[in-house]
């Protein structure tokens, strides 16, 4: 006769591997300032110098970007690959992986339309005299974005989204599990993986402490490095003068890896 168990007694007793840390992280990247109408008005006016500030100004900018990223993925070869509408991005991502054995590099820039916020100008008129002038407001349109998906020899596989249309905000997305493999790696430390995951490790309490040690300032300094290797919006005058790209929390998913002795256990539990 089989004597039943609590899950607290399953988990107590036959747990090999007990991991709890960030799984994914999507991130916004943004320049604070040219977020609302007046800051972007102060970027074009006070810090470029135009007398208007006007979506106008802002399409050279755009079209400069997009000239630049091509030009990087022609000199660094690497595919230049147009999103089918539809198409699973993370799908398109792995193929690319399986055929990555550089430490470290850009796999592939993907093209794809999609909405989102932008500055546009809409005419307004003087009362008093009757002239017309250009007004910012916010607005949301279809444009083109560039994924640039990279593997980085800390962080492992992520990628950045940017717009090419103004303020220009980009998205961040990474793997919690992705960086502490990479670590474990450039440690010697052996392990076996799961898909997303560890399932066992030559040092448990290293992977936990590897989990703990994922920083702010760790994924700061992860975007500070590739903004140093990939072309982007904003010129060195620009990021002197305070329009800097920043982050903050867009969608974060955290995991508890709990890996049981035998399959038995499994289904007792």
């Amino acid at each position: 006769m089989s004597l039943s168990r609590s899950v607290a007694e399953v988990l107590h007793e036959h747990v090999t591997l007990e991991v709890e840390g960030i799984d994914r992280m999507y991130l916004n990247v943004y320049v604070p300032a040219l977020q609302r109408a007046g800051g972007v008005a102060s970027f074009f006016r006070f810090h470029l110098g135009h007398r208007f500030a006007s979506s106008a100004l802002m399409d050279p900018i755009a079209e400069a970007f997009i000239a630049q990223m091509e030009q990087f993925g022609k000199q660094e070869k690497v595919p230049m690959v147009t999103f089918e509408k539809g198409q699973r991005k993370d799908d398109a991502a792995a193929e690319y992986r399986k055929k990555f054995s550089a430490p470290e590099g850009v796999l592939f820039i993907g093209k794809a339309q999609e909405k989102t916020s932008v500055f546009r100008t809409e005419r307004r008129r003087n009362e008093q005299t009757g002239a017309t002038y250009p007004w910012l407001v916010r607005s949301t349109a279809m444009v083109n974005h560039f994924y640039v998906y990279c593997m980085d020899r800390d962080f492992g596989p992520f990628f950045l989204k940017f717009s090419t249309y103004f303020p220009y905000n980009a998205k961040l997305c990474l793997n919690g599990h992705e960086y502490v493999k990479q670590q474990l790696v450039n440690r010697g430390i052996g392990y076996e993986a799961l898909d997303n995951g560890i399932l066992s490790c030559d040092d448990p309490k290293r992977v936990q402490a590897l989990c703990d040690g994922l920083s702010g300032e760790k994924i700061d300094g992860l975007l500070r490095k590739w903004f140093r290797k990939l072309p982007h919006q904003f010129t060195g005058k620009d990021r002197q003068a305070g329009y800097r790209y920043q982050i903050s929390m867009l969608q974060a998913e955290f995991s508890l890896t709990q890996v049981l002795d035998r399959p038995v256990t499994g289904r007792v539990f």
